[in-house]
């Protein structure tokens, strides 16, 4: 790989540089590759919900960012389909919460990716998304697809 190409940010990387509402979070982009992405997220005292944990929309968005980082690795835009998530323990004001991605498989335009988001190594929640990768404008799908 030359220099000129190491400097040339990946699809994930525009993606995520763009996403304001999980930039504004604090959520941290720390790897990714095509197929998998690792995020970082601090529980803030403006994502504690009136129960005093953190918020569940709060932690499906970091789950769902670390999802689309991990599906867009590959390049074309790739968005939700649709995805749900299980709350398996409460998170806290000031708990790091890290949720890594992984691709489960893909067929057509479709993939399945499963996201576990955990505060050290306690799960706290479990993510699966399906995505969809759109097709580039003025473009026919390929019969079957």
């Amino acid at each position: 790989m030359t220099r000129a190409q190491e400097s040339v940010p990946s699809a994930a990387e525009t993606m995520f540089v763009r996403d304001q509402a999980s930039r504004r979070l604090g959520i941290e982009l720390l790897e990714h590759a095509p197929g998998s992405a690792v995020l970082r997220m601090t529980v803030t005292p403006d994502m504690v919900n009136g129960h005093g944990i953190a918020h569940g929309g709060c932690l499906f968005l970091l789950a769902d960012t670390a999802f689309a980082c991990a599906c867009n690795g590959h390049g074309p835009v790739t968005v939700a389909a649709a995805a749900d998530i299980d709350f398996v323990a409460p998170a806290h004001e000031g708990d790091v919460l890290v949720a890594t991605a992984r691709e489960r498989t893909t067929f057509g335009r479709s993939g399945i990716y499963d996201v576990s988001v955990l505060r050290g190594a306690e799960v706290v929640a479990e993510f699966r998304g399906r995505s969809r990768t759109l097709r580039p404008a003025g473009k026919p799908l390929p019969t079957g697809q």
